[in-house]
C-alpha cells in the first residue's frame, strides 16, 4: 500500500499571503481612516455643491458608456458570426485594436479632430460654405456626450471579447434547432443568443464602467467633472485631504456596486458555460450579398477607425511635423523612467502571484484561499483612489522614518518612498497583482492536477518540485502576466499623478503635462511610443483570434 503524503502546515506561506493581503487592503482602509477621522468642517461644502453635479455626470456618463460599449461591442460580435462578408476575417482581430489605446490618448486625438480648425469641421463648412462657427451646429466633444463617445470608442472590446466568445461557445444547439424551425438570423439573435449572452455582456460591461471610473485624464481634459474629478480638484485646488478621501469613499462604493454586477454575471456565465456542447461544430454564416457586404464592412470598420485609427492618425501627424521629440531629452527621459517603473513592477507583480498560488496550492485551507482572494482585489480600486490611500500611508511612513533616523542616529532618511518611483511601483503591483494571478492561474489549470505531487513522489521537495517541473511549463503564462502588467503600469496615469516624485516623469504624465497646457502636439512621440507598447499584448491576442478555428473558418 502506498503511503499517504503528509501535507504539511506551511505557517510561513500563510504568514506571507496575510501580509500581502494586509498590504492591499492598507490604501482602502487608511482612506477611510484620513475620512472618518478629520472635522468633517469639508462635508456640508462637498454635500452642496460638488457631490450633487458630480455624482450626477458620473452616472450619466456610466449610462452613456454602457449603452455605448454594449451596443457597439455585441453588435460587432454578432456580425463576426453570424455573417459572411469581405474583410470579415481581418476585422475579427481589428475589432479589438482599441484596447492599446489609453483613453487619456483618445480624448487629446478626439478633441483636435473634431475641433474646429480639425479636418471633419474644416470639411463639413467646405460642403456647406460655412464662415464661422456661428454660421452653423457641430456638437460639442468636450461634453459629457462626448466624454462617453471616446470612452466608449477604446473600451467596447471588453464588450466584444466576452460576447464573441459566447456566440461561438454557447448556444449552438438551440439556436441550430430555431434556424431548422424556420427562424431568421435576427430573431436567434434577440429571441435565443442575446438571453443567452447577457452574463457575458454584464462582465463586459462591468469591466468598461470600472475603466470609466479609473479615468482622470479624458474627463479633465474634456471638462467633464466626474467624481474622480472631484476627488483631485478638492484636494489640490481646496487643499482638502480629508474632502477628497470621503469622495474616494463614495467612489469605492460605487465600485462594490459595479462589482457585484459582475460576480452576478461570472456565476450566470459558469452556469451557461457547463452547457455548451458541439464546439467544433460552427453555425452557418449567411452571406452577404449586393450593397449589403461592402455596408456590413463599413459599419464594423467605423468603430476601429474611432478607437484606434482617429488617435494613430491625429499623433502621427503632429509626429511626423515633430520629428525632433523623438530625439528630444525629455522623451528619453520619460521612457527611462517609465521602462524602469513597468519592469520593476512586473517583476515584483509576478513574484507575488507566483507566491500566493504556491500558498494556495500548498495549503488547502479556507483561510488561505479566502486571504488571496481579497489579495486580488486591488485591480478594481481606481488608480486614484489607491494613489490617494497610498500616498497617506507612504507619508506617514516616511517621516516616521526620518524622525527616527533623526533621533538615535542625527541622519535624515528623507523621503524615502515619495521620494522615488517606489511610490508608483507598490500601487501597480496592488492593482495589477490580479492581473498577473489570473493570467498564471489560468496556465495552472490547464497543467495535469496531479503533476507536481508526482515529482514529489520521486523524492522532490515541494519548492524542487515547483521550480523544476511547474515553473517551466508556466513559463508562457508567466511571460503573458509580466507583459500585461508591463504595459497597464506604462499606460496608468491616475495613481502615478498622485504618486510621482518631484521631476519624475513616465510617457504617460509626459504626454498628460502637455495636454494640461492645451499642447498634446508636444506629447505626440510619446502617445505612439505608449500605443505602440500596449500594441504587443492586443496584437498578441489578436493574433489568437486570427488562428481560433470558429472565428476563420
Amino acid at each position: 500500500m502506498a503511503r499517504a503524503v503528509k501535507r504539511p502546515h506551511h505557517p510561513g506561506l500563510r504568514l506571507g499571503a496575510l501580509l500581502v493581503c494586509a498590504i492591499v487592503l492598507l490604501p482602502v482602509i487608511s482612506l477611510a481612516y484620513v475620512a472618518l477621522s478629520g472635522t468633517g468642517e469639508d462635508w456640508p461644502h462637498l454635500v452642496r455643491n460638488v457631490l450633487p453635479g458630480a455624482s450626477v455626470t458620473t452616472f450619466n456618463l456610466l449610462v452613456m458608456v454602457a449603452i455605448g460599449t454594449s451596443s457597439i461591442g455585441v453588435a460587432s460580435a454578432w456580425m463576426m458570426v453570424a455573417y459572411e462578408f469581405p474583410f470579415r476575417r481581418t476585422l475579427s482581430w481589428a475589432l479589438v485594436l482599441p484596447l492599446s489605446v489609453p483613453a487619456y490618448l483618445a480624448a487629446y486625438a478626439f478633441a483636435e479632430f473634431f475641433h474646429f480648425s480639425g479636418p471633419v469641421q474644416t470639411f463639413y463648412r467646405s460642403i456647406f460654405g460655412f464662415q464661422s462657427a456661428r454660421d452653423y451646429w457641430f456638437p460639442d466633444i468636450r461634453s459629457t456626450a462626448g466624454c462617453a463617445l471616446v470612452l466608449s470608442s477604446v473600451l467596447y472590446p471588453y464588450v466584444y471579447l466576452t460576447t464573441r466568445i459566447v456566440f461561438l461557445m454557447q448556444g449552438r444547439n438551440i439556436a441550430d434547432v430555431a434556424r431548422t424551425l424556420g427562424a431568421k438570423p435576427g430573431r436567434v439573435f434577440w429571441r435565443v443568443l442575446l438571453p443567452v449572452a447577457r452574463p457575458a455582456i454584464v462582465a463586459g460591461v462591468a469591466l468598461a464602467l470600472m475603466e470609466t471610473i479609473n479615468d482622470i485624464g479624458a474627463a479633465e481634459y474634456l471638462g467633464v467633472r466626474t467624481l474622480t474629478v472631484a476627488v483631485y480638484q478638492t484636494w489640490l485646488a481646496r487643499g482638502s485631504l480629508e474632502g477628497g478621501a470621503q469622495i474616494a469613499l463614495i467612489m469605492l462604493l460605487l465600485v462594490f456596486a459595479i462589482l457585484g454586477a459582475e460576480q452576478w454575471a461570472r456565476s450566470n456565465q459558469r452556469f451557461h458555460t457547463g452547457r455548451a456542447t458541439h464546439m467544433k461544430a460552427h453555425p452557418p454564416r449567411v452571406v452577404l450579398k449586393g450593397f449589403r457586404g461592402p455596408l456590413a464592412t463599413l459599419l464594423v470598420t467605423l468603430p476601429v477607425l474611432l478607437g484606434f485609427g482617429i488617435p494613430v492618425f491625429v499623433f502621427g501627424q503632429y509626429a511626423m511635423r515633430r520629428l525632433d521629440q523623438f530625439a528630444s531629452p525629455e522623451l528619453a527621459n520619460a521612457f527611462f523612467n517609465t521602462v524602469m517603473t513597468a519592469s520593476t513592477t512586473a517583476v515584483i507583480t509576478v513574484a507575488l502571484a507566483l507566491f500566493l498560488l504556491n500558498a494556495t496550492r500548498l495549503v488547502r485551507s479556507p483561510d488561505v484561499a479566502v486571504t488571496v482572494r481579497l489579495a486580488s482585489i486591488g485591480y478594481a480600486l481606481p488608480g486614484g483612489i489607491l494613489g490617494l490611500g497610498l500616498l497617506f500611508v507612504l507619508a506617514r511612513f516616511d517621516n516616521t522614518l526620518d524622525s527616527f533616523m533623526r533621533t538615535y542616529f542625527d541622519r535624515s532618511t528623507g523621503l524615502l518612498l515619495m521620494g522615488s518611483a517606489a511610490g508608483i511601483v507598490i500601487a501597480c503591483t496592488i492593482r495589477f497583482l490580479a492581473l498577473a494571478e489570473g493570467s498564471i492561474r489560468s496556465g495552472l489549470e490547464k497543467l495535469p492536477g496531479r503533476l507536481d505531487e508526482a515529482a514529489r513522489s520521486l523524492g522532490r521537495t515541494p519548492m524542487q518540485s515547483a521550480v523544476s517541473v511547474l515553473l517551466p511549463l508556466l513559463a508562457p503564462a508567466i511571460l503573458t502576466a509580466a507583459v500585461l502588467v508591463f504595459v497597464d503600469t506604462a499606460k496608468e496615469l491616475s495613481a502615478t499623478i498622485l504618486l510621482r516624485p518631484f521631476g519624475f516623469s513616465t510617457l504617460a504624465t509626459h504626454v498628460y503635462e502637455n495636454a494640461s497646457r492645451s499642447q498634446p502636439q508636444d506629447g505626440a512621440a510619446a502617445a505612439l511610443v505608449i500605443i505602440a507598447t500596449a500594441l504587443v499584448p492586443v496584437l498578441v491576442l489578436s493574433r489568437a483570434l486570427a488562428r481560433d478555428r470558429e472565428a476563420t473558418l
